[in-house]
């Protein structure tokens, strides 16, 4: 059986950090709610000349650097993100080129802050069905573009990043102990698009528009949706949550992670937070988040890693790799 590997990781982040006292400067709240509430002290906001594509490329440099490859040795880029450079050209083939890569294919994938997931299973897809045997996967994000920076309730929570991965095509033999991804689920229900969406676009306004947000409506949802994929991910694969060695979530809030964890039996210490880093980045956040505890060797090879994300749609998804 082929499984998809993860050969390489990398991530990027803007230079500018803006903390939670910086911002009691600007809107009506404080360090000790924003921390109490989301568990976020700090985050990173793209200034002049970073864009999507600039931090996607500078991710993808450091994954294939990981990896010891080059761009010519990709077949495939795909891009999850909700803030592309342009409405087209795709943002993928912008950082396809940066990278100076003239061969294959790159696609932008969006599903907000499932689009990792969305991406990485979209890899396994064309890898499992012999279409690519490398392909570059990255979460990139200016969510602080489309923020209202007078609205105190979602100003606070976002910040910008990306993450890459590289998944390289590699023989297993069909059990739970083959390195690479074992199975992902992916879910959607547009019907709770009003609670997380951004009100302008192309068609509709001509405007980019802002972030508006249902705080309550998101929360609420949030642990379930997330639960229903992991089980899945469990069933499918005969792995309990006593298997698992990490589990990576979308870095959206503290008490959604420490409750989703909670539900499923997963201690603390096998979770991997850094919403307290970067906020909630959106695409970006679970790249950034694996880099970060594969880089300081807490996620080693063989690790049973589960990732998963919840996002505006609703959309919300699994993926269980070992690493």
């Amino acid at each position: 059986m082929i499984r998809s590997v993860v050969r390489g990781f990398g991530a990027a982040l803007p230079k500018r950090v803006v903390t939670n006292q910086e911002l009691e400067s600007k809107v009506d709240t404080s360090d000790e709610w924003i921390v109490q509430r989301t568990g976020i002290r700090q985050r990173y906001i793209a200034g002049e000349g970073e864009t999507t594509a600039s931090l996607g490329e500078a991710a993808a440099r450091a994954a294939l650097d990981n990896a010891g490859l080059t761009a010519a040795d990709l077949d495939l880029i795909i891009l999850a993100t909700s803030t592309p450079d342009n409405t087209f050209p795709a943002t993928a083939v912008n950082i396809q080129n940066r990278l100076g890569m003239h061969h294959g294919a790159a696609f932008d994938v969006q599903a907000v802050c499932s689009g990792f997931i969305y991406a990485v299973t979209t890899a396994d897809a064309y890898i499992r069905g012999g279409l690519a045997k490398r392909v570059l996967v990255i979460g990139a994000e200016t969510f602080s573009r489309i923020l209202d920076w007078s609205d105190r309730t979602t100003c606070v929570l976002f910040g910008d990043g990306a993450g890459a991965i590289i998944l390289e095509a590699q023989e297993g033999e069909g059990t739970i102990a083959d390195r690479g991804i074992l199975t992902a689920k992916l879910r959607s229900d547009g019907a709770h698009r009003e609670k997380l969406y951004v009100d302008g676009g192309p068609s509709t306004t001509g405007t980019v528009g802002h972030l508006k947000m249902e705080g309550r409506e998101v929360f609420k949802h949030a642990v379930g949706m997330i639960t229903d994929v992991i089980e899945a991910a469990f069933e499918a694969t005969g792995t309990t949550a006593e298997d698992i060695d990490w589990l990576v979530p979308h870095q959206a809030n503290r008490r959604i992670i420490d409750g989703s964890a909670k539900k499923l039996g997963i201690p603390l210490d096998k979770v991997v937070v850094t919403v307290d880093l970067h906020g909630n980045t959106s695409a970006a956040s679970i790249p950034l988040a694996l880099n970060t505890a594969a880089a300081d060797g807490r996620i080693k090879k063989g690790d049973l890693v589960l990732l998963e994300a919840m996002g505006g749609g609703f959309t919300w998804g699994s993926v269980l790799i070992r690493w």
